[in-house]
C-alpha cells in the first residue's frame, strides 16, 4: 500500500469540491454575504474569548474574521473529511508523504529531543540529527573562542552565508530577528543573488583574513550558489597571493556532496550534511542554520530548536478545534476557496522581523503553488495564496490605503511583540498601539454616521468612509527570543502543511523551479558563445538573446 493510500488518498481521486463539507461551505458563504464583523461582535459577546487561543508564549486572536460558529464547525468538518489528522500523524511517523519524490517529510526531526525516536525505513534519524548538531556546536565553539583562525592566524570576525532559496531566506530571516542575541564580535552577511553586485556589496568593507564563507548547497550543483562560491574563492586567493591552502581556512560547506566539496578545496571534515527528507524551505534549523549558530551561539540555537518542538507538540497533540496552525489554515482556505481572496498579507510590527514576509513567501508559495493533486489530477479550485507584506508601521504609509478602502479582499496577519528589545520603550508602546488600532480599524471601519458626528463636511464623507470587514489574525508574542521565533516559524510551517492536505496537493516537492534552471543552462551558453549561436527558441527569446549579445559586443 502506498503512503497516499494509507492516509486516506485512494488512487481514484475525487475533487475536494465533491466533499459534503466543501459543498456546505459554498452554501454557507452565500448565506453570510453582507454580514459585518460589527454585527458578529454585537451578536456574540463571547466571540473574542471563544476565538482567542494561547500556546508557546503567543496569543492568537481569530475573532476579527468573517466567520460564525457555524463557519468554524463546517471548516472543522472539512479538515476531518480531508483526513488532516491522519496525514499529520503520517508525517510524524516518517511515512513517505512527499508522494512525487517518494520521501518522508521530517523537518520535525530536526528539532526533536535527543532521546526521541523518529524512524525512516526502520532507522531512527534523530540520532543522526544530533550528531550533526554536536559537530556544528563544536565548530562554533572553535570559531567563537578564536581557536579556529583564518589563513594568517587572525580570528574570524565575519561569516558570509552563500546560498539561495531556503539556504538563504531562513538563516537571513532568523539572523535579523535575533540580532539582540548576536555576539558583537562575530557578524553575519548573506549572498544569494547571482548578480555580482550582491557579492561585491557584501564584501566591500571586509578583510579577507577575518572572513569565513559557508557555502550551502545540498547537491553542490546549485548554479547561483556555486557561481558566488567561485567568486568568493577568487576573492580569497587574490588576497593571499593565489595560495590555495587558504581555501580550507576560509570555507566550510553545508552539503552532501563530499567529492564536490573536496574538489573546491574544502576539507570534507568541515562539511555539514542534511537529508533528503528535509526540504530547503524547512531547513533553517538544520546545518543550513550554521551561520546563525555561529553568531548567536549553540545554547541559543538549542533554544530556537526547543521553540520549534514546542509548537510541533501543540500541532501533534491538540484537537483540531483548538489547534492554532490548523485553524489558521482553515481560515485561509475559507478566504481562498469560498470568498475569492487572492492574497494574504503578513505584517510584522517588529523591525527585527523585517525579513519574515519574504521567508513566508517561499514557505507557502513554493509549498502550495501546485496545480495537480497527489494522484496527478488537475485541481478545479484555487490552491496557494500570494503572500506579501512588510513591517509595520512602514506599511501603514505605503499600502494600507488599499487594505482599508480598496476593492480587494486581503486577509492579513498582524504580528506584535509584547516585550520591547529596544531601550526606547515609549516607542514600543506606540508600535503596539498601532498593531491593535489597525486590527480594530480594518475590522470595524468608520461609517458615514460616525464621520458626521465628528463634524466632517458632507462632501468629504464618501471619500473618508472606511467600510471595515477586513479580516485579520492578530498574533502577540510575549517576547522575540530564539525560543519564540522557533515556535512562530513552526506555526506557519504546520499551517502550510494543513492547507496542502485540504487542497490534496504535495506541499513538499517543487518541480516548478526546475524548468527555468534547465533553460538558463542553455541560454547562458548562447549568450556567451564566441560565434553566433543557432537559436531555436521562440521569436521573442531569440530576439532578446541577439540584442543582449549585440549590446555586449558579441557577433549575432
Amino acid at each position: 500500500m502506498t503512503s497516499a493510500q494509507s492516509v486516506g488518498h485512494p488512487r481514484v481521486a475525487t475533487s475536494r469540491r465533491e466533499l459534503p463539507a466543501w459543498q456546505a461551505l459554498q452554501r454557507h458563504a452565500d448565506e453570510l454575504h453582507g454580514v459585518t464583523l460589527r454585527a458578529l461582535f454585537d451578536q456574540d459577546p463571547d466571540r473574542a474569548r471563544d476565538l482567542g487561543f494561547e500556546t508557546c508564549g503567543m496569543y492568537v486572536d481569530f475573532s476579527k474574521h468573517l466567520v460564525t460558529r457555524t463557519t468554524m464547525g463546517l471548516l472543522l468538518d472539512l479538515a476531518e473529511q480531508c483526513a488532516v489528522t491522519q496525514r499529520r500523524d503520517a508525517m510524524f511517523a516518517g511515512e513517505e508523504i512527499n508522494i512525487s519524490e517518494r520521501r518522508a517529510v521530517l523537518h520535525v526531526a530536526l528539532r526533536a529531543p535527543r532521546d526521541a525516536v523518529i524512524a525512516v525505513d526502520g532507522h531512527n534519524v534523530v540520532a543522526e540529527v544530533h550528531q550533526v548538531l554536536d559537530r556544528m556546536a563544536e565548530f562554533t565553539r572553535r570559531v567563537r573562542s578564536g581557536e579556529w583562525t583564518g589563513h594568517t592566524g587572525r580570528r574570524i570576525r565575519t561569516v558570509i552565508n552563500i546560498g539561495i532559496g531556503g539556504s538563504d531566506l531562513g538563516p537571513r530571516m532568523a539572523y535579523q530577528a535575533l540580532l539582540p542575541y548576536v555576539d558583537p564580535q562575530l557578524s553575519a552577511r548573506f549572498v544569494s543573488n547571482v548578480d555580482g553586485a550582491d557579492f561585491v556589496t557584501a564584501t566591500a568593507d571586509l578583510d579577507p583574513a577575518e572572513t569565513l564563507f559557508i557555502v550551502s548547497s545540498k547537491s553542490w550543483h546549485t548554479l547561483e550558489t556555486l557561481t558566488n562560491a567561485r567568486a568568493a574563492r577568487a576573492w580569497i586567493l587574490d588576497a593571499f597571493g593565489g595560495d590555495t591552502t587558504a581555501v580550507a581556512k576560509h570555507f566550510v560547506a553545508v552539503s552532501t556532496n563530499a567529492q564536490g566539496v573536496a574538489e573546491f578545496g574544502i576539507d570534507p571534515q568541515n562539511m555539514f550534511g542534511f537529508w533528503d527528507w528535509v526540504g530547503g524551505r524547512y531547513s533553517m534549523d538544520s546545518a543550513v542554520g550554521l551561520s546563525l549558530m555561529l553568531t548567536i551561539g549553540p545554547d541559543q540555537f538549542t533554544e530556537l530548536l526547543a521553540g520549534f518542538h514546542d509548537l510541533d507538540e501543540h500541532f501533534r497533540t491538540t484537537p483540531a478545534e483548538r489547534n492554532i496552525p490548523v485553524l489558521m489554515a482553515l481560515l485561509e482556505v475559507w478566504y481562498n476557496n469560498f470568498l475569492g481572496a487572492q492574497t494574504q498579507a503578513v505584517l510584522p510590527y517588529s523591525h527585527y522581523l523585517e525579513h519574515l514576509p519574504a521567508y513566508l513567501q517561499q514557505l507557502e508559495m513554493e509549498s502550495n503553488g501546485k496545480h495537480v493533486t497527489l494522484v496527478g489530477q488537475h485541481v478545479d479550485y484555487q490552491t496557494g495564496q500570494i503572500i506579501w507584506g512588510q513591517p509595520g508601521t512602514n506599511g501603514q504609509h505605503a499600502f494600507y490605503q488599499l487594505l482599508h478602502q480598496g476593492t480587494k479582499l486581503v486577509p492579513a496577519d498582524l504580528i506584535g511583540v509584547v516585550q520591547p528589545l529596544s531601550k526606547l520603550t515609549d516607542q514600543h508602546d506606540l508600535l503596539l498601539a498601532n498593531v491593535l488600532a489597525q486590527a480594530e480599524a480594518l475590522a470595524f471601519g468608520r461609517s458615514e454616521d460616525q464621520l458626521r458626528q465628528a463634524g466632517v463636511p458632507e462632501e468629504e464623507i464618501p471619500h473618508r468612509v472606511c467600510e471595515g470587514n477586513r479580516p485579520t489574525t492578530t498574533v502577540l508574542l510575549d517576547q522575540l527570543s530564539p525560543r519564540r521565533l522557533g515556535s512562530l516559524i513552526a506555526l506557519y510551517e504546520h499551517k502550510v502543511f494543513t492547507e496542502g492536505v485540504i487542497w490534496d496537493i504535495d506541499s513538499f516537492d517543487q518541480w516548478g523551479v526546475e524548468l527555468g534552471k534547465i533553460l538558463a543552462t542553455t541560454i547562458i551558453e548562447e549568450l556567451t558563445a564566441d560565434e553566433p549561436p543557432r537559436l531555436a527558441h521562440d521569436s521573442s527569446t531569440n530576439e532578446l538573446i541577439r540584442r543582449y549579445r549585440a549590446a555586449r559586443g558579441r557577433p549575432i
